[in-house]
């Protein structure tokens, strides 16, 4: 499969050949939606967590006889349904943690950015080398026709680069190394330079 290179003012500057074994694989839904689906859950902390009836302090004896009064029956005054009560079904501290074996999660990540580079999502650039300022990341999106959700991925960490995309909210900036298929499902185009695409190779072949 081949590819366009532009540079950052989005006109054609050369030819790329992507490697079938990363570019080139089948679209695998279940997979993707499993990885995305892990990816997910693992994220979450699971550290919230609230007071039952029974551990809320105070509330041992009964506020009122049980006949008589021309009140509702109370047995407590921690109960679910009184101010400063416990809470109803509380949730707890847990795990949400789910596994997915090396082989599978990379499978998924090669079948989404397949599927990507078939749908012309992928959009290879020369280079990064960008001031940082915002205004010249909307004119480098505008003439790359990729003004929607975008994900940036570079070969190292670009200082410049998280600068000037750093105040667009659809717009993210990761490196080649700890890209992951959430990105690529979350993402309408992917921007990568030259040599994101040769580690995304190197590291995946």
């Amino acid at each position: 499969m081949q590819t366009k290179v532009y540079n950052l003012e989005g006109q054609e500057v050369e030819q790329l050949e992507l490697a079938d074994e990363v570019f080139g694989k089948d679209y695998n839904e279940a997979l993707i939606h499993q990885a995305v689906v892990t990816y997910l859950a693992n994220q979450r902390q699971g550290t919230k967590s609230t007071l039952t009836r029974a551990e809320v302090a105070g509330g041992g004896r009964k506020p009122w006889r049980q006949k008589g009064t021309g009140r509702a029956r109370q047995g407590s005054i921690r109960s679910p349904q009184w101010v400063h009560g416990g809470v109803v079904f509380a949730p707890k501290p847990r795990d949400f943690s789910k596994k997915m074996n090396a082989a599978m999660k990379k499978s998924a990540f090669l079948s989404a950015l397949s599927t990507m580079a078939k749908e012309n999502s992928l959009v290879v650039v020369d280079s990064m080398d960008i001031e940082p300022k915002t205004k010249v990341a909307v004119k480098v999106l505008d003439a790359l026709k990729t003004n929607r959700r975008v994900t940036v991925v570079t070969e190292n960490v670009n200082s410049n680069a998280l600068r000037a995309f750093g105040n667009l909210p659809e717009v993210s900036v990761t490196t080649a190394d700890i890209l992951n298929t959430y990105d690529l499902v979350v993402s309408d185009y992917v921007i990568l330079t030259k040599e994101a695409v040769k580690k995304l190779e190197e590291g995946n072949k």
